[in-house]
């Protein structure tokens, strides 16, 4: 058995008991929201500052795994809309979200934990999550300007950039990853209570967050009809939104990285961490703009459920790479 399937089992193990305690409703219905909030706003930020801020900044600095992992999502993200827009022109919105689903992985919610899992005590590894992740998170930030430029009328738009840097600088990953980094390159050591407090907090992420994206996915689906789940147009956009993000995405990560040089290790983490599914905040964007919902919600279910196949199928052929 692939060495990779333990960790991904376990990891899906724990979404799959948040969905089986949705689905019984134990818990109260917006125990998901408050949950996501949490990891979002204080418990991913506090293991993201804590992991940089403890990392030498020569360490940080993987330009070529920075420059391999982002022209990936780039190069993606581009042929999607492009294909997208030759279907149809006039959706600039859909285009989007289409692009949004098949370039941002998981890579906090189930790359973290799924990094902690493949290489224990490595902190590296945790190191190239929190950047995929960062990196993940100006991709968002780029695909939610395309998408409020494309829904909002033309009299009332705001710059572009405006947009993008008010979304980046209220974000959490953002703004305590930078303090991360900050704290790193001026060699700036937290006190040791300090240090603690955000360890133990940052701990809680990885089950709070996989818990949560199982409750999601179940409250997704609840929102769908039975004649809209087999329909042969949206099995067909599933099937193509998860071969580039399962598929694609990776041999592009990999090609990159290979070509920047990037050392054996850092490039296998980072084709493991392209490898992944479609975030579930993706479904919650499409929700707030009501823009392919259905799509983004099913992708999700598909895309993690594809990952038992792809991820391990990745793994084995970069063992043997190796």
């Amino acid at each position: 058995m692939s060495s990779i399937l333990t960790p991904l089992i376990a990891v899906c193990a724990i979404m799959l008991l948040g969905s089986i305690v949705q689905k019984l409703r134990v818990l109260p219905t917006d125990t998901d929201v408050i949950l996501n909030q949490f990891v979002y706003y204080v418990a991913f930020p506090a293991i993201l500052l804590i992991v940089l801020a403890e990392t030498r900044i020569e360490d940080i600095a993987q330009w070529g795994f920075i420059a391999g992992y982002s022209l990936a999502m780039v190069i993606t993200y581009s042929l999607v809309v492009v294909l997208s827009l030759w279907q149809a022109p006039k959706k600039q919105a859909v285009a989007a979200m289409r692009a949004l689903n098949a370039t941002f992985g998981n890579t906090a919610f189930i790359g973290i934990p799924l990094m902690s899992i493949i290489f224990p005590d490595n902190k590296m590894a945790l190191v190239a999550a929190a950047i995929a992740s960062l990196l993940s998170v100006i991709m968002f930030a780029f695909a939610l300007v395309s998408i409020e430029l494309a829904s909002r009328s033309q009299s009332t738009s705001e710059p572009a950039v405006l947009i993008m840097a008010t979304a980046l600088g209220k974000n959490p990953i953002v703004v305590c990853s930078a303090i991360g980094i900050t704290l790193s390159a001026c060699q700036i050591s937290l006190p040791s209570s300090v240090s603690l407090m955000l360890h133990q907090l940052g701990n809680t992420s990885s089950p709070c967050a996989l818990f949560a994206i199982g409750m999601v996915l179940v409250k997704a689906l609840r929102q769908q009809t039975g004649s809209k789940l087999f329909t042969a147009g949206l099995i067909a956009e599933l099937n193509a939104i998860n071969f580039l993000k399962l598929v694609i995405q990776p041999v592009i990560a990999f090609g990159l990285l290979s070509l920047f040089g990037v050392e054996q290790q850092w490039l296998v983490m980072g084709v493991l961490l392209a490898s992944l599914p479609t975030a579930a905040s993706v479904y919650l964007l499409a929700e707030r703009y009501q823009t392919h919902t259905t799509v983004s919600a099913q992708a999700i279910l598909y895309g993690t459920l594809m990952t038992f196949i792809s991820l391990p199928i990745i793994e084995s052929l970069l063992a043997n790479y190796g």
